[in-house]
């Protein structure tokens, strides 16, 4: 459990600022889980730190031209063209 343990009244105050209506049993459980997403934070802070850089892979291979579909081929498995294009439903 937190040090800095989350009080029902704490939540209270910060619900007053949100001008949130809590009742007293949304308080009670709102302080408990402050207190548990506090102790995650805390949790965190026992990770240990990780020594050095890691070493960087480049794993983008070069870019190469090649042949594309032709505008035949990109539409000739489209539900509907219109004029050399896919046609969509009308948007509005």
């Amino acid at each position: 459990m937190s040090e800095t343990a989350v009080d029902p009244e704490a939540v209270e105050h910060v619900a007053e600022l949100a001008r949130v209506d809590l009742t007293p049993d949304e308080r009670e459980r709102f302080a408990a889980q402050f207190a548990e997403i506090l102790d995650s934070f805390e949790a965190l802070d026992e990770v240990p730190a990780v020594e050095g850089e890691p070493d960087l892979v480049n794993v983008l291979r070069t870019d190469e031209v090649s042949e594309g579909l032709t505008q035949e081929e990109a539409l000739s498995n489209a539900p509907a063209t219109e004029d050399g294009y896919f046609e969509g439903p009308p948007v509005g």
